[in-house]
């Protein structure tokens, strides 16, 4: 057994044995995890806080547009999930997609309804927090709907619209006020296809209005690329009626949009995205946020990122005394700042904790080691091993596995056989086509995972 030097903070922390096999399993797959977060956080404690403010304000039924920057690699769906994370602790009600071939803000082949569809199936509460919850947030709702109707001896549909009546003023309420009552309708007569077909509805999987009816024996709108937002805004609403403190909606992938090759189509996106900051910066939207997910060449690039389209450049525009000396978080962009060489080792030593299942007793290293791989990694990829630090997470935990299963095996023999390489999942640029007919269809170039 190796000698380590303590470390009381992370001794007293216990880490359950799932927590424990998702941060390692995901980690070494070059996944951020889902669950467990906390044990491996570090840094960046500006940046958390100035979006935890935002979901305060989110929980007081204002509303927020934030867009995380960062190079690929530096953590920017590790922040989202992490803020995901505190946001179900606040009892909000959360979100979230990546954007896809398939899956972007507008389109003509369905693409928005199919971003709503993978929002509405993602999402979460703190009691279902790996998603699927929307039928947990009707029934919540309905079932406080039926105390009040029980109490006030009235009809409990009733109560239902009374409760809903404020969505009537905006795009669908009235729909989606119907779906709920009918969704308590077929809940009274134990009717399961009825309540399916209302969560099918929320959903956002019919594609006709012929389908929508025949399953609902009613006359609805559907959603589809048009409304799809509206339908978002309503879900904000319904909510925060069922008793949650908001909807935190995160979008990562956004370099998507920028890797449009169609300029018409590209276009479109950037005005419906328009649309969402404008609601966000100007408070119109009720108890809803959005953070955005994205490089930095996703936002600047004046021929195909943001600040191509005039109107979302002003909006985002950075301030001009902000630098790496002086931090302004009071804009919606903020850039990830990059782990520092203290970061990272604190970030090593949270790993070969978490590793060890939260027990010292079981570190297969000692400090030194943390030190030793820190030095090697600097001498094969400079500063990018904690710059963008996802490979070197990656040969860590795979440096740590083989020692623990190995014990004959001395670390300062197996560390020079590591090599570590600077991240590379990024995307060539292409050449911009020249502009044809305003066709939205799958034009999205050299798209890569």
């Amino acid at each position: 057994m190796t000698s380590n030097t303590p470390d009381p903070d992370l001794e007293a922390t216990s880490i359950r044995p799932r927590d424990r096999d998702a941060i390692v399993n995901s980690l070494q797959a070059g996944l951020v995890p889902r669950r467990g977060l906390q044990y491996i956080q570090v840094g960046r404690a500006q940046e958390v806080k100035a979006v935890t403010e935002d979901l305060d304000r989110i929980a007081d039924g204002g509303s927020a547009v934030r867009f995380i920057i960062g190079e690929y690699g530096s953590g920017k769906t590790f922040f989202l999930n992490l803020m995901r994370s505190i946001a179900l602790e606040k009892q909000l009600v959360t979100a979230h997609a990546d954007l896809t071939p398939d899956r972007r803000f507008r389109s003509t082949s369905g693409h928005g309804r199919a971003l709503y569809q993978q929002l509405a199936r993602n999402l979460a509460t703190r009691g279902t927090p790996d998603g699927g919850a929307l039928r947990s947030i009707v029934e919540r709702f309905i079932a406080e709907a039926n105390r009040e109707a029980n109490t006030q001896d009235v009809p409990t549909e009733e109560v239902i619209r009374d409760r809903l009546d404020d969505l009537s003023e905006l795009v669908a309420g009235y729909a989606f006020t119907d779906v709920i009552a009918l969704y308590w309708q077929g809940y009274q007569e134990n009717d399961d296809e009825l309540q399916h077909a209302a969560l099918r509805w929320l959903r956002g999987e019919y594609g006709t209005k012929t389908e929508a009816r025949k399953a609902l024996d009613k006359r609805v709108p559907i959603i589809d690329d048009s409304n799809w937002y509206e339908m978002t805004k309503l879900m904000a609403r319904f909510v925060n009626l069922a008793g949650y403190e908001g909807l935190l909606i995160n979008l990562d992938e956004m370099v998507n949009l920028y890797k449009l090759s169609h300029t018409g189509a590209r276009k479109s996106n950037y005005e419906k995205l328009l649309s969402i900051v404008n609601d966000g910066l100007q408070g119109q939207t009720v108890g809803l946020g959005f953070l955005f997910a994205g490089t930095p060449d996703f936002l600047t690039d004046s021929k195909r990122g943001l600040y191509s389209y005039e109107a979302l450049k002003t909006r985002l525009a950075e301030s001009t005394f902000a630098s790496d000396e002086l931090v302004d978080m009071s804009g919606p962009v903020i850039r990830l700042s990059s782990l520092t060489q203290e970061d990272m080792f604190v970030l090593l030593k949270k790993l070969r904790h978490v590793h060890a299942g939260g027990d010292p007793e079981n570190y297969v290293v000692p400090d030194e080691a943390l030190e030793a791989f820190m030095r090697h990694c600097n001498e094969q990829i400079g500063a990018a091993y904690f710059q963008t630090p996802r490979n070197t997470i990656k040969e860590f935990l795979s440096f740590l596995s083989i020692l623990e299963q190995n014990p004959g095996v001395s670390w300062e023999d197996l560390i020079e056989d590591i090599d570590v390489e600077a991240d590379a999942d990024q995307p060539t640029q292409t050449e911009e086509p020249e502009s044809g007919a305003e066709d939205e269809g799958d034009d999205l170039a050299d798209f890569e995972l």
